[in-house]
């Protein structure tokens, strides 16, 4: 029987050891040189880990900017609403790289597509929501339309996202109620709504619901979202891919949160963050004047016109 390569190692070395000569010893053994002292290199020393790790929760675009990843799955949703409506995970990757400049791998987006459930043979076989295009309304009143939207804030120290779910009443400009967070979910969403409704009483068996308007992003296609809404009886539209402007007002006041807010302060931890934003929040309500409201703030307007429909004031959206 011929002895292993590792036999081979061992019987040379022990000779090598005791001060025979290296190239005799290799040769009298069948051994080459290379073969022996890599042997040697690598005694001992365990095979190095696989490099990973938690996933960063963001991508870069073509200009380094973070694009954070629950942005990318409005993107992908988005997309999968339109032209990719029968791509897979790896069509999907191009279309990100070529429609949204987007530096992304197969990988990345395959888990943000099963994160979604929205894979090639999940969508198959999960029946697609029935969905209620926003249609042109007239406003005369306060709590006949809610426009609820995700913004998206960044904290340096901790190099990480955090997640603003607004809802604004269009006609009084108020933001009603907020959710913030490090995760934003369907169940966040539906929470949200609900205490909306509580806030502004009506709740009650009988009460008159607003209309809530929502884009495509996942929050909002999710069925325990949608579950919420038949349950508690709100009509939910939501706007056509890449019209944002059928969600002006939720647009407009992420603007000014980004503006008056998120971009003049550089945050270092999720507390400092919190802590600002529920500041400007009671600012915007309360102090920050609207020229569109007469000169008054959000909550002014609504108290002075609170059930009330206006003919002279008409928002058509």
């Amino acid at each position: 029987m011929q002895p292993s390569i590792k036999d081979k190692v061992e019987i040379a070395k022990s000779y090598i050891d005791k001060g025979f000569n290296a190239v005799f010893v290799l040769k009298t053994v069948k051994l080459s040189r290379s073969t022996y002292y890599y042997s040697l290199s690598v005694e001992g020393k365990e095979k190095a880990k696989p490099k990973g790790g938690k996933p960063k929760g963001y991508s870069l675009d073509n200009e380094y900017k973070k694009i954070c990843d629950e942005q990318i799955k409005e993107f992908i949703m988005e997309s999968i609403d339109g032209d990719a409506l029968n791509y897979g995970y790896r069509k999907i990757t191009y279309h990100l790289r070529r429609y949204y400049n987007l530096k992304i791998n197969q990988k990345k987006v395959y888990r943000l597509c099963k994160e979604l459930g929205i894979l090639k043979d999940q969508r198959v076989i999960k029946p697609k929501l029935k969905r209620t295009i926003a249609v042109n309304r007239t406003i005369t009143g306060s709590n006949q339309l809610w426009e609820m939207d995700i913004k998206y804030g960044y904290v340096q120290g901790e190099d990480k996202f955090f997640y603003l779910l607004n809802l604004i009443d269009v006609f009084d400009r108020s933001i009603i109620g907020y959710h913030m967070g490090l995760h934003c979910e369907a169940k966040d969403a539906a929470a949200l709504l609900r205490k909306c409704l509580i806030k502004r009483n009506l709740f009650e068996e009988g009460a008159s619901r607003p209309v809530i308007r929502t884009d495509n992003g996942p929050q909002f296609v999710n069925y325990k979202f949608s579950e919420c809404c038949e349950e508690i009886k709100v009509e939910h539209e939501r706007i056509p891919v890449k019209t944002p402007n059928k969600n002006a007002h939720i647009e407009s006041f992420h603007r000014i949160l980004e503006d008056d807010c998120l971009k003049i302060n550089e945050f270092q931890t999720y507390a400092e963050a919190y802590e600002t934003v529920n500041d400007f929040m009671e600012f915007y309500n309360n102090r920050r004047l609207h020229s569109s409201l007469r000169f008054m703030a959000p909550n002014e307007f609504y108290d002075l016109h609170f059930g009330e429909n206006q003919t002279n004031i008409q928002i058509r959206v």
